[in-house]
């Protein structure tokens, strides 16, 4: 694991602390901070945080708090309770 990828973890792992503290503007901006390194780096941020962050407004989704998450008919369904935007995600 390169320094780009130890970066995108921690900065991920702060924006999770900061939703939890309800700061989400802090949220959000260790999440384009983290996306705009791995963009830079071209090595990608990793799936289980791409499900994480809505694409939209780019705030960390955690459930119950800043998403709604519901299963759907072979899909997991979530949408964020900030702008509205709406992510499925097959499941088998």
């Amino acid at each position: 694991m390169g320094i780009p990828e130890e970066r995108i973890e921690r900065l991920f792992g702060l924006a999770r602390e900061a939703v939890v503290d309800d700061e989400y503007d802090r949220a959000r901006e260790y999440v384009r901070l983290a996306r705009r390194i791995a963009e830079r780096n071209r090595c990608g941020v990793p799936r289980e945080f791409e499900r994480k962050t809505c694409d939209d407004c780019d705030v960390y989704l955690r459930p119950g708090k800043t998403s709604r998450v519901r299963l759907g008919p072979g899909r997991v369904v979530v949408r964020c309770r900030e702008c509205g935007e709406t992510g499925r995600y097959p499941y088998a």
